[in-house]
């Protein structure tokens, strides 16, 4: 019966994406191979309207992104906006269609894992980069290629960015393009594991396993916290981990953890 409900769930068919939920692990497939998924003002909706859907769905526990082809996304389509150089507001198209999108991950109490196939250019860097885990191919590539168009970083890279690898590091990237490999990402810590490009499922089911069966609230309130934490004294989080100990201590998994524990046996976490 379960899989024939998820089968209806993903009946609707988008455009520019592909999105599956199976086995409690939704997936997102941002589908414009030809392009190298660069992103449109479709895609950006429809990634938006799915990332609605995984916050809805009470089966969806762990979220995976990731491009199809070569590439994981190279940013915005140059082609879309050619004709239009000088004639319209940047911000607006920021502020409208990327920014929301950005801004829904970072709040959404369910880990987002980038399953980095291949280059992550401009604001797909950026998309990296606001996920909660990224396992990177060795093949993958990370480049803040805003600078090369005469742009400036967007969609969350000028926040993301320099609090992972340091001011320094993060004023090299933006200013000069420079092209980072998954190494070297893994390095700075952009990015969790990177493995040889044939083991990449098997290295991002092995985290969605463990995500897929873990206490979905309790790292929904980890993520709120950690967020917080990046802008808050040590006195803010003090009060945050009381208020989400509390919240915690009233759910269903914690009784389960510690009913399990005092049975000796594997807790079997509902997410609730």
């Amino acid at each position: 019966m379960f899989n024939l409900i998820n089968t209806q769930k993903n009946k609707k068919m988008y455009e520019t994406i592909l999105f599956e939920v199976k086995d409690r692990v939704a997936t997102i497939t941002l589908n414009r191979p030809d392009r190298f998924n660069a992103f449109t003002p479709e895609m950006l909706q429809e990634l938006h309207d799915a990332l609605k859907k995984c916050a809805k769905d009470e089966e969806v526990r762990v979220i995976v992104i990731t491009g199809a082809g070569k590439a994981f996304n190279s940013g915005q389509d140059l082609k879309n906006v050619h004709g239009a150089i000088g004639e319209r507001n940047l911000g607006d198209s920021v502020e409208q269609l990327f920014n929301p999108v950005i801004k829904f991950m970072h709040a959404l109490p369910k880990p987002i894992i980038a399953r980095l196939n291949g280059v992550a250019a401009g604001a797909g860097c950026s998309l990296a980069l606001a996920c909660d885990m990224v396992i990177a191919s060795e093949e993958a590539k990370m480049i803040e290629v805003f600078i090369n168009i005469g742009l400036v970083p967007d969609s969350g890279s000028s926040y993301f960015l320099p609090r992972v690898v340091g001011s320094k590091k993060a004023f090299e990237f933006c200013t000069m393009g420079t092209r980072i490999t998954a190494q070297e990402a893994y390095e700075l810590g952009m990015i969790n594991s990177v493995v040889p490009h044939k083991e990449l499922d098997a290295a991002v089911k092995k985290v969605t396993d463990y995500f897929a069966n873990a206490p979905t609230k309790a790292i929904g309130y980890i993520k709120k916290m950690l967020n917080k934490s990046l802008q808050a004294d040590l006195d803010t989080m003090l009060q945050q981990e009381a208020y989400y100990q509390s919240l915690a201590g009233y759910s269903a998994d914690y009784k389960e953890g510690v009913t399990a524990f005092i049975e000796k046996r594997p807790a079997m976490f509902q997410g609730k």
